[in-house]
């Protein structure tokens, strides 16, 4: 149970903006093969996506805090994502699985206060299904 707990851990702040990643953790534990890879795949899919969901609810509320010297994100950083955000619309919550970019995706769809239930329809699709494809190629040479 602890190997479950460690990769829902680890998949969960893998998808917040702490740096990690989870795809290691997960062929690891899926080569060992004590578990099925059907329950590796719901538990990575369930952190990342929660991952996600905590980056959503940090873009809702910080904004609140925009005024404050110590804000992390410039105006002009602030206007660039919303605009960005406003050309490619809540499609692009599809690519949260993407390195680098899917974090702040997450952020700016809350900070946009994208449609919740939306925006965990598409996070869960693109997040559960990068996991399938890793998981699918993987095997092919396991």
């Amino acid at each position: 149970m602890a190997d479950l707990a460690g990769l829902f851990l680890v998949a969960f702040s893998a998808a917040t903006l702490l740096p990690g990643g989870s795809e290691a953790a997960l062929l690891a534990l899926d080569a060992l093969g004590g578990r099925s890879t059907l329950t590796l795949l719901a538990v990575a899919s369930a952190g990342n996506v929660l991952g996600a969901v905590a980056n959503y609810w940090l873009g809702r509320g910080a904004l609140r805090f925009q005024d404050r010297r110590w804000f992390p994100v410039s105006p002009a950083a602030l206007e660039k994502g919303r605009a960005w955000f406003a050309r490619w619309g809540q499609w692009s919550v599809l690519l949260a699985w993407v390195p680098v970019i899917g974090d702040p995706i997450t952020v700016a769809a809350g900070v946009m206060r994208m449609n919740f239930a939306l925006f965990t329809l598409l996070v869960t699709l693109s997040k559960t299904l990068r996991y399938m494809a890793l998981l699918g190629v993987f095997g092919l040479f396991a």
